[in-house]
């Protein structure tokens, strides 16, 4: 009885251990669609031309204004004699960031939305674009020194990347022209069970935060409004829904058919 018991206990141990496994795998499967990236209908055919244009969208144009406390480099060069160059002096409002690891100080732009400068005072930047700003203050020098030169640079541009991203952070950037596949890109890229269809985006505006859900697996997000991304944006990626069988089941499958075969191969021996 004991080695027909056991032999009996073989065949329907071996075929619940395929029968466990089949269904862990299953259960943690995820279609390929799931993966891909900007798709559209021909995303998985073989007779694409190549080194040629599929096909062109035309993207919104997108300019970033300047707001309050954005800290903005401010550069004067100029043909007058260093006394007379009072521009060049730091402002009584300064702040730093750091970019690419080293920390440049900057001016600060105050909550009405403007800038401090010796002599001349205060000049108001927020609600321009960095060049829009960078022609304010050409006027201004213009009327201090000779054949100045103006270069404005934004550099605290950042955005937080959460969820199911490689490297969850803050970054900063140094071009405020970035896409959202650009800035997922700078987080590392997604993981393999990042939710594409239903990103999460937090977007501050006018005192307020607006909440945005995003698809990037349609390739006709390229024509949204939200295809680049803002000042102080946070991007949430969410899990699949298979993530629980994955990180509760997938993780110890081996562990279990392991112990399992064991158990099979000690009732064997002792048959």
């Amino acid at each position: 009885m004991a080695i027909d018991f056991s032999g009996r206990f073989l065949t329907k141990g071996g075929s619940f251990m395929v029968f466990v496994a089949t269904l862990l795998l299953l259960g943690g499967c995820v279609t390929n669609r799931k993966y891909q990236l900007m798709q559209k209908n021909d995303v998985n055919k073989q007779d694409n031309p190549s080194d040629s244009v599929v096909r062109s969208y035309a993207v919104e144009s997108f300019d970033y204004r300047i707001q309050t406390n954005d800290i903005l480099s401010v550069r004067f060069e100029t043909l007058s004699p260093k006394e007379y160059d009072f521009l060049k002096s730091e402002s009584p409002v300064g702040a730093s960031a750091v970019v690419g690891g080293a920390l440049l100080m900057g001016d600060l732009v105050d909550e009405q939305g403007n800038i401090p400068f010796p002599v001349v005072g205060k000049a108001r930047v927020s609600g321009l674009t960095v060049y829009q700003a960078q022609d304010t203050l050409q006027k201004i020098a213009n009327q201090y020194l000779e054949s100045p030169i103006v270069k404005v640079r934004l550099l605290n541009y950042r955005i937080t990347l959460l969820g199911e991203v490689n490297r969850e952070g803050t970054v900063i950037m140094n071009n405020n022209r970035v896409n959202f596949l650009e800035a997922i890109g700078l987080a590392g890229g997604l993981t393999d069970l990042a939710d594409k269809a239903n990103i999460k985006l937090l977007r501050q505006k006018g005192g307020k935060t607006e909440v945005i859900y995003l698809n990037i697996q349609d390739e006709n997000f390229i024509r949204s409004p939200y295809y680049y991304v803002y000042q102080n944006d946070v991007l949430i990626v969410p899990a699949l829904r298979q993530r629980p069988y994955r990180k509760y089941f997938g993780q110890n499958l081996t562990l279990f058919l392991s112990s399992l075969s064991l158990l099979i191969l000690v009732l064997n021996y002792s048959k």
